[in-house]
């Protein structure tokens, strides 16, 4: 399917024009057809002779005072069927919605030069397509026609097939953001949706959410053109019975969404065309689907400025979007997006230094410019921005811009050292601390970023971080006559371990003994039971020589210790490889030196 808008003055036969092409009524209001004026969208299509793709229609509101609904018809639809009356000319709405069209980006229409049969169509289309020309529309086809006696309408029809042919296909995989231009209740059915499907694919039982994330609606049922489908893909006209959302929550402006694939934004920094950022009022009106959001408008350069939303919008990077005063004289100014999730401006100078930001920005989603400015992001949330995601993540689903990635790996070096300086006996600088001090939001990242290679080498060990002069640090004299103590009784029976009153008696507390064991004087076998470093390949030697396998008491006797050191040493000697089970009474030692693990430090 193809999808067009109508767009042009009011009276200029838009409905007309579409109903002598398709057969069908587009105005659905009795009001419409008893005042012969379009008050709210209509849509009719055509199916071609020769079995093609069928061509729907939008038919917009010409009247100045339904520009709104006029935006929310041709807001979704990524071409125009433009209207001029030959007896009429250019009017004032013929020149609001070329703007807009322009605003929005649209770069495929087709003109028809109406009522060709009340006076000469040619000096009309020759104005009109040189104004649509200065567009975004560019030259276009023009083709002058008669609703009436039907003259034009076979060359018209052939210059709209041309068209739809030449209209690009939107990938059927994209991220649904399904605009709704109405929403009514059908008995015996519940609520029903229309609107026209940009990209993507719907399905019957996809889970959608609404554009604030606050309710989810289940496609219960699809119909395309008064067809049932199970699946359709835009470019399409779409009515979807869906369940789920409470009453009133889906309306023209609400929007579906595919879950967990947007980031609804209150606030969005765009470039400005047709105005000067600074001469905007401060409160407009923002268009983009068939929403229309009030906004506050912050300017921050000559054409580029701060919204805040009223209520948030689905919005990603590169969308085009029309800001409009409401009943003003203004013409409508164009909207591209280039930042969803902008930062705040909360410190003296931040919205001058905004701006000069903002100005290198195009609106062209560039993942390496979005990664330079924003250093961390996660892959899903650049996604959802509208940039697509390149390199591999630093970890969990994290990317992070090389630059700013080295240069957080130094920061947590020096904070590192800072801390071994600052606490001789807790040398270890925890890895939740590293994450506050260095504002990470993850603090997976303090651990890819201490497995990153550098100089000086960071390592972490049981939730503390070490760089490479704090793995070895100078104990305290204290401490170090401790230890000193420590080692000569240990010098004639090295598995005898001192007991809990013994390090309290010389001053080891849990602290202590922390920086003892990450300096490297003693070994930690387990809580309360210290050895010289070495003492557990000493050990794993003296079980070598005794009859394999071997039982706890054998090796207690042994290594001339006692219980309460031998069953913590022979797990120890099991996880680093040494040892292992043979049953629950025997243990042997391995000769496999490849399987043994590196203790600690």
């Amino acid at each position: 399917m193809r999808v067009l808008a109508t767009a042009g003055h009011v009276d200029h036969g838009k409905s007309a024009l579409v109903r002598a092409l398709t057969g069908m009524e587009p105005d659905r209001l009795e009001e419409e057809r008893r005042r012969g004026l379009t008050l709210d969208l209509g849509f009719v299509w055509t199916r071609p002779e020769d079995g093609g793709e069928p061509l729907a229609f939008v038919d917009v509101p010409g009247h100045e005072r339904f520009v709104a609904t006029m935006l929310a018809g041709v807001g979704p639809v990524p071409a125009v069927l433009f209207v001029v009356a030959a007896d009429q000319g250019w009017q004032p709405q013929s020149e609001e919605h070329l703007v807009i069209l322009d605003a929005l980006g649209v770069r495929h229409a087709v003109l028809a030069v109406t009522r060709s049969d009340l006076a000469d169509p040619a000096p009309v289309c020759a104005e009109a397509r040189q104004r649509m020309a200065r567009s975004s529309l560019g030259t276009v086809p023009a083709v002058a026609v008669s609703a009436v006696t039907g003259s034009g309408l076979h060359r018209l029809r052939a210059e709209l097939d041309r068209l739809a042919a030449a209209l690009p296909v939107p990938p059927a995989d994209a991220d649904v953001r399904f605009w709704l231009d109405r929403a009514f209740t059908v008995h015996g059915h519940g609520t029903v949706v229309t609107g026209t499907l940009a990209a993507g694919t719907l399905r019957v039982g996809d889970r959608l959410v609404t554009g604030d994330g606050t309710a989810v609606a289940r496609v219960r049922s699809l119909q395309c053109l008064h067809q049932e489908r199970t699946a359709v893909s835009g470019v399409a006209r779409v009515a979807a019975n869906v369940h789920g959302c409470p009453d009133g929550v889906l309306r023209r402006g609400q929007v579906l969404l595919t879950p967990d694939r947007w980031l609804p934004t209150g606030v969005t920094d765009v470039r400005i065309t047709g105005e000067s950022a600074a001469d905007l009022p401060r409160a407009v009106m923002l268009h983009i689907g068939t929403a229309a959001v009030p906004v506050t408008v912050r300017p921050l350069g000559e054409d580029t400025a701060r919204l805040t939303l009223s209520r948030p919008l689905p919005l990603r990077v590169g969308d085009r979007a029309v800001l409009r005063e409401p009943g003003g004289t203004r013409p409508p100014s164009a909207v591209t997006v280039l930042d969803v999730c902008p930062p705040p401006l909360t410190r003296r100078g931040a919205g001058r230094a905004r701006a000069k930001e903002l100005a290198t920005m195009t609106g062209c989603p560039d993942p390496a410019a979005e990664l330079r400015r924003r250093g961390l992001v996660r892959r899903s949330q650049l996604r959802a921005m509208g940039v697509p995601a390149s390199g591999d993540p630093v970890t969990g689903d994290w990317l992070a811009d090389p630059a700013h990635w080295a240069r957080l790996r130094e920061r947590l070096a020096a904070e590192a050292e800072e801390h071994a300086r600052r606490n001789p006996l807790e040398p270890g600088l925890p890895t939740e601390a590293a994450r506050r001090l260095l504002e990470l939001p993850d603090r997976r990242l303090v651990d890819a970023l201490a497995a990153t290679p550098g100089h000086p080498g960071l390592t972490c060990r049981q939730g503390r971080l070490y760089v490479s002069g704090s793995l070895r640090p100078a104990l305290p004299p204290t401490v170090r006559e401790a230890v000193d103590a420590v080692r000569r009784d240990l010098e004639k029976a090295p598995f005898r371990a001192p007991d809990a009153g013994r390090l309290a008696e010389l001053g080891l507390h849990h602290k202590a003994l922390a920086a003892a064991v990450a300096a490297g004087a003693l070994l930690r076998v387990t809580d309360g039971i210290v050895l010289l470093p070495g003492a557990d390949e000493q050990a794993a030697a003296v079980l070598r020589s005794l009859p394999q396998p071997f039982t706890l008491s054998e090796a207690r006797r042994a290594l001339d210790t006692t219980r309460r050191v031998a069953v913590p040493l022979l797990e120890h000697l099991d996880a680093r490889g040494f040892t292992e089970r043979v049953d629950d009474q025997h243990r042997r030692c391995r000769e496999d030196d490849d399987a043994r693990q590196p203790g600690p430090a």
